[in-house]
């Protein structure tokens, strides 16, 4: 039995995620169940027969139910501009790797940081919070190589999601930040899913590194919010 826990699995990259893992394990002849852990509810597990989704805050460890024998792990869960930045996105990622990730069933950690991690162009907490991940993901990688296990992470730049909703609505706003992206476009939840599944199940030799996906936005370091 292949087993899958997808943090921040309700919307979002986290959702589709979710999608692809089951479309991609379907077609495999292994059991697999993947397990959703999210704030908010989900229609998934109505979709999806081999999901099961959980309603827990990843910043409370005591809120994280007992899911033995975890195979993979994806630290997606995250919140911007709040009080919870660095609890949910920090401390959010080392409890779940606590929990499922340190262990000898254990191959494959992905951990969802920010280009705003490498060039700081966010709000600071937020900033904080996924430039610690960088640092976190490489500390992991070392604890689980000796389960044969790698840990990497993933920093997208703009992503099509309702998160960035008041940007991408404000025509100046996003105007601007077309300007200062070079392939003048951003990724699409899909895409970024792509990229995980990649990291999280193909790849067998890469560990300790982030994946920069972010069109270009690297080369500058403007923040265009409000």
């Amino acid at each position: 039995m292949i087993k899958v826990v997808v943090t921040g699995s309700a919307k979002g990259i986290g959702k589709s995620l979710v999608q692809k893992i089951d479309f991609e394990l379907s077609r495999q002849p292994e059991d697999y169940m993947i397990y959703g852990i999210d704030v908010e509810k989900s229609n998934l597990d109505k979709c999806l027969r081999n999901y099961t989704h959980i309603i827990a805050d990843v910043g409370e460890m005591y809120e994280l139910p007992d899911i033995e024998d975890v195979n993979y792990l994806v630290n997606n869960a995250g919140v911007q501009n709040s009080k919870d930045d660095i609890r949910t996105n920090l401390i959010g990622t080392i409890n779940c790797t606590n929990k499922y990730g340190i262990q000898p069933s254990i191959r494959s950690i992905v951990n969802v940081s920010s280009v705003s991690a490498h060039n700081g162009a966010e709000f600071p907490e937020y900033v904080a919070s996924k430039g610690g991940m960088l640092s976190y993901t490489v500390a992991v990688a070392k604890m689980i190589a000796k389960f044969g296990a790698t840990c990497n992470s993933i920093s997208p730049g703009g992503v099509i999601t309702d998160l960035n909703n008041i940007v991408m609505n404000d025509k100046d706003k996003w105007a601007a930040i077309m300007e200062m992206t070079p392939l003048k476009k951003w990724a699409t939840r899909e895409e970024i899913a792509e990229w995980i599944y990649f990291m999280l199940f193909v790849n067998k030799s890469m560990t300790g590194q982030d994946v920069l996906i972010d069109n270009g936005e690297m080369f500058n370091h403007t923040f265009v919010w409000d």
